[in-house]
């Protein structure tokens, strides 16, 4: 797959997620604010205040027509799901304390709520008949006529429970983080003492209690079919339970702990259980997903464990030409100049440099709004980066050309309008023309824009003819082919000297993670998230000749395996028939002159091909030449025909920004 992103607002957290309705997608955070996101312009579509404060959880019944919400004042409310938006309902019993998880009854009838040291059950029912389950009596005299009459428990708690009444001389507050209503009526809850507790509501008794932990469980997810449930811990942990026979034959089951899995460092903030899999997400800034082996039907790219550290999108833009490289942060640009060196050396040296890498300026974005694109132009004078709701583009002029150089920027005032907001932006080779892929499926070239700054116009009419958010752009080197990919993974080609449609490229079945033209065949080369390559001749209208031989004789088992997809291509200008591709994890020279590999090759580092005897290293020649030395790898491009430049992430970096997690004691130590 390939995620979409809805860049963030410094003023809009998200503490909870949710379906509704079919594919709506909901979001709710500490601005107390409901937020509907449009997936297919991927932004905001509109948001409802909550009228309880922050809102710490939110679910949506089975049907997806109600949401409930936890507040701060310790209110649960009920909001109807309707066309273009959601309606306030009805405000359910109201106590005291924040309510941080719910949970809704697969039936509708209830729902759970998890608090500091307390769990409730609400009653939801509504309708002409009375759906209250006490007897009739004085409390109760007979059933109710009208709707939600006075006398009817809909609304109200049906049970209190004491989650740390189990716990001899408890000192410290039991926070449930988590909770999960089964059909059965039972109530599953996770909890800061490292329990998972499984409760029969309708008596307020604890049926099963298991500590898998000595710091808190934060998360909790249930499978469809009720029969296996898996939680993430604050030590990065995660565990499954399954619902197992105590006896081989036997109908009585229980619940237990099978698998304990360490994929994180940090705590485990987020869960899911699809049919065939575990989802975990960490505050390690990890996505982890753990196939079950005994649900797969096969081995294949579904049955390989993936774990998502970086985003799979290019946050670096180069300026080739001035040797400049900008990177995007979520409120900042950082402009850099690269260092140099007089030096050569043999393969695998690090040369001294004669000049130091240069920061040159930082551009902040005003506002709380993130950025969502940014890029600089080829020859280095133009940089351009737009958010939810405004797009900016500067004009850069270098005084000097040694370092410590002074360097002046202008903001050009008179932009077009644009159909904001814009997920790509992308800059001719020649510097002269800005286009822009904006999030009503459209393509707006500025051709002229970086000539005239105050008269600059716009050439409207690339429809990419589909609502869906336009996200990746490609410009061939002639500036005579714009390539562009839609949500709806379909490829569009324009022709830029007479601005109409010319193709689009035979659709397939997964989304597209990269592509690129070549400079010299203005054949497009597309990566997608399943691993698979494809080379299209834009001038013909068809796939190549390599393209069909690749399809024909599969890539390597090896490739298709990969975790992370392909997020850049570029070319080499000393030999056409290199293709450069990178993910987070490797670099690739593909030689189309050489021989696929099969199966039986190694698909080895070029560090450890090295290693190998001569006539070893001929036996395993083929077209892939991979080098794992740099990693995590956000960016690779050629500057020119012998400059590669390589920008990687360290992961300690990134750790280091991060909160201490909870030390675990290692045996022996």
């Amino acid at each position: 797959f390939r995620p979409q992103v809805i860049p963030g607002h410094e003023a809009r957290s998200v503490e909870a997620l949710c379906w509704a309705a079919g594919e709506r997608l909901f979001g709710a955070g500490l601005g107390g604010t409901i937020t509907e996101y449009d997936l297919s312009r991927l932004c905001v579509a509109g948001s409802v205040d909550g009228g309880g404060g922050p809102i710490w959880s939110m679910a949506a019944n089975s049907t997806g027509t109600q949401l409930a919400i936890g507040c701060e004042d310790g209110s649960v409310k009920l909001f109807q799901v309707v066309p273009g938006g959601i309606q306030f309902e009805r405000n359910l019993d109201r106590r005291k304390g924040r309510i941080l998880c719910l949970s809704w009854h697969p039936a509708d009838t209830h729902i759970a709520a998890g608090s500091i040291d307390i769990l409730r059950v609400f009653h939801v029912s509504s309708g002409n008949s009375c759906p209250c389950p006490l007897p009739w009596g004085p409390s109760h005299p007979k059933p109710c006529a009208t709707p939600n009459p006075p006398s009817c428990l809909s609304g109200q708690t049906l049970q209190r429970i004491m989650v740390n009444y189990q716990v001899q001389k408890v000192r410290r507050e039991c926070i449930v983080w988590s909770i999960a209503f089964l059909s059965s009526g039972t109530v599953v809850t996770s909890d800061s003492f490292g329990r998972v507790q499984f409760w029969d509501w309708e008596r307020g008794t604890l049926v099963e209690s298991h500590t898998v932990s000595t710091s808190a469980v934060l998360s909790l997810a249930v499978s469809e079919k009720e029969d296996s449930i898996v939680v993430g811990t604050s030590t990065g942990a995660t565990y499954q339970f399954q619902l197992l026979p105590v006896k081989m034959g036997s109908l009585e089951k229980r619940w237990v702990r099978t698998k304990p899995f360490q994929h994180h460092t940090h705590d485990v903030r987020a869960v899911a259980h699809s049919s065939t899999a575990l989802i975990s997400g960490g505050l390690d800034a990890q996505l982890v997903i753990r196939p079950l082996m005994e649900k797969m039907q096969k081995k294949g790219y579904d049955a390989v464990l993936r774990k998502f550290t970086f985003p799979h999108r290019c946050l670096v833009s180069c300026a080739r030409k001035a040797r400049l490289l900008l990177f995007q942060f979520s409120q900042h640009l950082e402009l850099w100049r690269l260092g140099s060196t007089n030096e050569t050396g043999k393969d695998g040296e690090v040369l001294p440099v004669c000049r130091m890498p240069e920061h040159l300026v930082q551009l902040k974005s005003k506002g709380p709004e993130h950025i969502y694109c940014s890029c600089i132009s080829p020859c280095g004078s133009w940089v351009a980066h737009c958010t939810a709701s405004r797009f900016h583009l500067y004009r850069l002029h270098y005084e000097g050309d040694g370092e410590g150089d002074s360097i002046s920027i202008k903001k050009v005032s008179k932009v077009p309008k644009l159909l904001l907001p814009a997920y790509q932006l992308q800059f001719s080779t020649d510097s002269s023309s800005l286009f822009v892929a904006s999030a009503r499926g459209s393509v707006h070239g500025g051709s002229g824009v970086l000539i005239a700054l105050c008269t600059p116009y716009i050439v409207e009419g690339l429809s990419a003819g589909s609502p869906e958010a336009v996200y990746l752009l490609a410009v061939s080197a002639d500036g005579h082919w714009l390539a562009a990919v839609g949500g709806d993974w379909a490829i569009h080609i324009y022709n830029l000297k007479c601005f109409k449609h010319h193709c689009t490229v035979p659709t397939y079945s997964c989304a597209v993670t990269a592509l690129a033209i070549h400079p010299l065949t203005n054949n497009l080369v597309i990566a997608y998230s399943d691993q698979q390559l494809f080379e299209f001749s834009i001038p013909e209208k068809q796939y190549t000749a390599w393209s069909r031989a690749v399809q024909n004789e599969g890539l390597h088992r090896a490739w298709l395996e990969r975790d992370t997809p392909i997020t850049h291509i570029a070319f080499n200008p000393k030999n056409p028939s290199h293709i450069l591709l990178h993910d987070v994890y490797m670099f690739c020279l593909l030689d189309k002159s050489l021989p696929l590999p099969d199966n039986s090759a190694l698909l080895m580092n070029q560090s450890t091909l090295k290693q190998l005897p001569e006539t070893a290293r001929q036996r395993q020649l083929h077209a892939f030449k991979i080098c794992k030395k740099f990693q995590p790898l956000l960016f690779a491009d050629m500057l020119d025909e012998n400059c590669l430049v390589m920008v990687e992430r360290p992961i300690m970096d990134i750790k280091t920004q991060l909160p201490l997690p909870v030390q675990q004691k290692k045996f022996g130590t």
